[in-house]
């Protein structure tokens, strides 16, 4: 996965000392955002990019584009949901000090995760996501960290390779038409939003389950989700003709 145990156990540790500092120590002046994006690279070995802002309750740029983006473009196609141009990574595996100095070049900027590398995300509705959740634990299966964005969707974090395996995966399930479902996989070159950033001006991004150590170095094969996922998705667009509305 290209982070190591001992990697993940000195993370552990930094955000220990972290924590357990008392008030008026030397860490007390870290900015939130900081020690946030140094838990991702230090304790759950994601790398972290800076991402770029839209304005609060989807307000639309004076040029008459979309909603207005810190990018600076007018028609930006995601505003808030998208890599900042110009701006560095913090790694995985970086340190407290380190991902703290990082994060202050871009003062602001939303936590985006790179998918792709240690992970690859199933999206779907959220109520479908929420209903699938509730069968997924029920038979006993594995699940890894899941995420809800504010416009709506589930982000479920699985092993990499999800994505270029998608529609082989769907059509050994007997999907061999996908129309009927809201689901996609992202992959490489795909972020998704951190919690607890703001995602395109509508409001933060939450775990419904968040990360633990086991889940993060090593999610779950997509295929032991996708079934269910694939099902309730499909039920939902058959019901109701509308991606995730379930009666």
């Amino acid at each position: 996965m290209g982070f190591t145990i001992g990697a993940i156990g000195s993370g552990i540790r930094e955000m220990r000392d972290l924590r357990e500092t008392r008030p008026g120590g030397r860490r007390r002046g870290r900015a939130p955002e900081g020690t946030t994006v140094a838990e991702y690279t230090g304790l759950w070995g994601w790398a972290v990019v800076p991402g770029a802002r839209a304005g609060r309750g989807g307000r639309v740029a004076p040029a008459g584009g979309r909603t207005a983006c810190s990018c600076g473009s007018a028609r930006c196609p995601a505003p808030g949901a998208h890599p900042l141009p110009g701006a560095d990574e913090v790694p995985a595996g970086a340190t407290l000090d380190e991902a703290t100095r990082a994060w202050a070049r871009t003062p602001g900027a939303a936590m985006l995760l790179p998918a792709g590398r240690t992970f690859d995300v199933l999206e779907v509705s959220e109520e479908a996501g929420r209903r699938a959740l509730v069968r997924l634990e029920r038979m006993g299966l594995p699940t890894g960290p899941v995420a809800i964005a504010p416009h709506g969707r589930a982000w479920f974090l699985v092993a990499p390779g999800a994505a270029e395996d998608l529609p082989e995966l769907l059509y050994r399930m007997g999907w061999d038409d996908t129309t009927g479902l809201d689901l996609r996989c992202l992959g490489k070159g795909d972020h998704i939003t951190a919690p607890p950033s703001d995602h395109g001006g509508r409001g933060p991004v939450r775990w419904l389950r968040a990360p633990g150590l086991e889940q993060a170095a090593y999610p779950p094969e997509a295929r032991l989700l996708l079934g269910t996922l694939a099902y309730v998705s499909h039920r939902a667009l058959s019901l109701h003709g509308a991606p995730g509305r379930l009666g």
